[in-house]
């Protein structure tokens, strides 16, 4: 077994996942911590073009506290992935330093479809064995949501290689995640039906994009990561607080996501933020990731959404095999 640390940094949120993993196809991950701080790194991205200055500084604070458990529990591997708000940034040279400088290691800024990848890997190992494959692997984040489709077997000994490349179709990402998609449209407190029908028309060009370019619609399974997906499993089950054991592999029906969904929309932030299961920095972007994972299951014709705890730091993680 080698101890590894992957570290995620999204459009959202930073997380970390330091673990001890096997070389093995079928081999096994096991988690020694796992831990996420909410960031918003790409806050304005969409409207500047830049990272802001004090988005950046609560990336550092967050990769240097990071940085001090990765040392106090001996990772011999360390690997950082960042995304969709790196890729678009004008001053990405300035993170980057950042995170050099705190972390160590430099940050991958890997396109869209090496992000559906990884987030495929992680995804797929150690499904249940009714969830049958194809699978589509929907990956919701801050600012774009990943589609990839493929096969591998409930033990993952199917995924192919470390990347999941062997065991994939096809894969593509859109611009159109939960933070985005609220500063481009739901701009409301709660948002008017009119923000709320263009980020839907909005957010379904972008999902018939992706759908033309991937076999989505012949997948048998969906799989559902990141925040928004497990939020919302949260919210569908009914759960008292956030309980990452019941909401992995849990099985949500569309008819619940719907739900969900306009009871998200019609809500002010407030409302929201008051909901048992739901994270404090989450509360203002939540109804767009709901919405975003309600009309993507809609045009995929998916009947229910599994959702899934482990996603791309455990592809990152097995990479570090």
């Amino acid at each position: 077994m080698t101890r590894v640390a992957a570290v995620d940094c999204g459009t959202n949120s930073v997380r970390l996942l330091v673990a001890d993993v096997s070389a093995e196809a079928s081999g096994e991950l096991r988690d020694v911590v796992r831990r996420m701080e909410i960031v918003r790194l790409g806050q304005g991205v969409d409207r500047t073009g830049r990272l802001a200055a004090e988005a950046i500084e609560r990336t550092r604070v967050a990769l240097a506290g990071y940085a001090a458990e990765i040392a106090a529990l001996g990772a011999q591997r360390v690997r950082m992935v960042a995304t969709s708000a790196t890729r678009d940034a004008a001053n990405a040279a300035d993170f980057h330093a950042m995170v050099v400088r705190t972390l160590g290691v430099a940050p991958e800024v890997v396109s869209g479809d090496e992000e559906a990848r990884l987030s495929f890997a992680g995804a797929v190992r150690g499904l249940p064995a009714d969830a049958v494959p194809p699978y589509l692997v929907l990956d919701i984040g801050g600012g774009s949501t990943e589609f990839v489709v493929g096969t591998g077997g409930p033990d993952g000994s199917g995924a192919g290689d470390v990347g999941g490349a062997a065991a994939v179709w096809g894969a593509v990402s859109v611009d159109i995640g939960c933070v985005r998609m609220t500063e481009r449209h739901l701009h409301g407190d709660p948002p008017t039906p009119a923000q709320v029908a263009a980020a839907e028309a909005d957010i379904s060009a972008a999902v018939d994009r992706a759908l033309a370019a991937v076999p989505g619609r012949e997948a048998a399974t969906l799989v559902g990561l990141a925040g928004s997906v497990t939020t919302v499993a949260a919210l569908a089950l009914g759960l008292t607080g956030y309980d990452p054991v019941r909401i992995h592999h849990a099985r949500i029906p569309y008819r619940d996501v719907a739900k969900v969904t306009a009871d998200l929309l019609g809500m002010a932030r407030a409302q929201r933020l008051a909901l048992p299961a739901m994270h404090p920095g989450r509360a203002d972007v939540i109804a767009a990731g709901a919405l975003v994972l309600r009309v993507a299951m809609e045009q995929a014709g998916a009947d229910a959404v599994v959702a899934s705890e482990h996603d791309i730091l455990d592809g990152i993680a097995w990479s570090l095999a």
